[in-house]
């Protein structure tokens, strides 16, 4: 099996939890209209979306500075 990257993991962990919450939260609310209701969930897919681009974007630039410092350390 293929093991996650961290990225990925934290990203799910927080689109199960924004899940959740939603469906726990939402219909209980009546004070708010249902556009309302779906744009905030949709906002908190988006938050998640955009830490998951950000942590991936992390560690591919981790990983490019680890592959470079090796690089160098054999050319030396």
């Amino acid at each position: 099996m293929k093991k996650l990257r961290k990225s990925s993991w934290i990203a799910i962990a927080f689109f199960i939890y924004v899940t959740a919450t939603a469906a726990y939260l939402l219909p209980r609310n009546t004070v708010t209209s249902d556009t309302e209701k779906y744009l905030t969930l949709a906002g908190g897919y988006v938050i998640v979306l955009a830490l998951w681009l950000v942590l991936r974007k992390k560690e591919k630039l981790q990983e490019q500075r680890r592959r470079e410092a090796t690089n160098d350390n054999l050319n030396k």
